[in-house]
Order: C-alpha cells, then structure tokens, then sequence
C-alpha cells in the first residue's frame, strides 16, 4: 500500500468514501483505468486515516465528502472533478440524503427522538439532516441526542436496532446497499429527503488538476472499464464551475 516511505515510482492516491469491501475489486479497478490514462503509478493507500492522506502534500487523486472540501480542507485541496451515479435521489453530479426511520411518520413527529450520524463533518450525514429538521426546531433544539456512528452503514444499522430512530444517508450508499446488501435496509422507511447539493467531488493536492480532469474524462469513456463504472454506479464525469460547492456553504448558513 502507498503510504509512508512512497517513492517517486508510488503515488499518494485514495478512493475512501465508497470504498466498500462488497465493490472493493471494482474500486481497484477504476483506480487502475484512471491511473493508466492518467499515467500514475502504484495502489490506493488503505492504510492510513482518509484526511491525514487529504493532508498529505504529495496527494495525487482522492475522493472528499463536500463539507470537509468547504470547511477544514478549503484551499488545501484542488478541485478535479464530480462523478454523476446512477442512484435514485441523484440528478446530473448532483445528489440528496435520504432520511430513514422505522416507521413512516411526518418529520415533525421525530422531534425528542435520537438521531444516528455518521460524522459531526459529513455533509450527507449531518448538515443534510439538520437542513430537514431546520423548520420544525423548537429553541434551537430538535433531537433530544445525536449518536456518532462512525459511517453510513452503522447509521442504519443504530436505526434497524433501535440504537437511534432515524438517520440521514448519502443516497449513493442508498443506491449501493440496495444492490449489495439490501437486509440493511431491511425494516426501514424513508421519510424525507434534503436539498441537492454538488455530489463527492475527486480532489488533488500534489497534481495537474487538469490533466487529471482529462484524465477522469478518458475512463469514464474507456469500454474496457465500463463493467466497472457500472458496479461503481458511475455514469459520467462533469468539471463544474468555479464556487458550485458554495451551495453548501449557502444552505449551511440557513440553518
């Protein structure tokens, strides 16, 4: 694994938002497209915690949640790029949470309940949930208590057995658990969904942005990779415009 110790054959690369271990063979894959067009070398670092790689100066690809890439590591990493998924709650590289819980109700009837939240810096997990709730706060409160989870899975997990009622998703993982491993949502409703906003976008630190967004173009329209895009979900690739993800920062300013 790339981590410490690289040297200039390796690069510093990571895919770690998705990176189940049910399509870990498929992430292997795209990184391996990419880095062919890209003309990169070496395997994506699983070794080493996902924002000490955000950090890491000589970072030549990876994948940010949007409200670390607004927030603690805004001006540190570079833009490439955002995938498009073939995902219900997902339109164009946009994409929205989707809110679970055991039983349908209105959201203003979860108000006291517990809320499972995967990361207090998660957009898809805890702003998109916030956002939700934000017109049926009463004194600035509306959970009577937030449980940390550590990651999506185990937010519905916390739901499914009674740790928590409800949690916010990324739909992507929806669209995936769905695919490979529905009994997680076994026993769970949706109800609500928050505001699209800019899906995960692919960053850089250390490389060409540019010739890494053409890169990015080039396996998305590789043939010999479209069995994995299509495990991956992937449809397409977009260079959005300059201050797109300021959506985030818009919506957060809301609440």
């Amino acid at each position: 694994m790339v981590s410490q110790g690289f040297t200039k054959e390796m690069n510093v690369a990571s895919m770690p938002m998705y990176d189940w271990p049910e399509i870990r063979t498929h992430t292997d894959a795209f990184w391996e497209g990419f880095a062919r067009h890209a003309k990169l070398s070496g395997k994506l670092d699983r070794t080493s915690p996902h924002d000490a790689l955000w950090r890491h100066e000589d970072l030549q690809f990876s994948q940010t949640c949007g409200y670390p890439f607004t927030h603690e590591f805004k001006g540190l990493l570079k833009y490439i790029a955002t995938p498009h998924y073939d995902a219900d709650g997902c339109e164009g590289a946009n994409y929205c949470s989707i809110v679970f819980a055991r039983q349908e109700k209105s959201m203003a009837d979860f108000f006291g309940s517990v809320a499972a939240v995967n990361s207090v810096g998660s957009m898809s997990g805890n702003l998109a949930l916030q956002l939700v709730v934000a017109p049926l706060r009463k004194d600035g409160q509306f959970f009577k208590r937030t449980k940390l989870t550590g990651g999506h899975r185990a937010s519905l997990a916390a739901v499914r057995t009674l740790y928590a009622d409800i949690c916010a998703v990324d739909s992507v993982c929806v669209a995936l658990a769905k695919k490979y491993c529905p009994e997680e949502l076994e026993g769970l409703v949706e109800v609500a969904r928050s505001p699209l906003v800019p899906g995960l976008p692919f960053t850089t630190r250390g490389g060409d942005s540019h010739l890494l967004a053409n890169a990015l173009k080039n396996t998305f329209a590789d043939p010999e990779l479209k069995i994995t895009r299509d495990a991956l979900l992937l449809k397409e690739v977009s260079v959005l415009d300059e201050g797109a993800y300021d959506r985030i920062l818009e919506l957060e300013a809301t609440l």
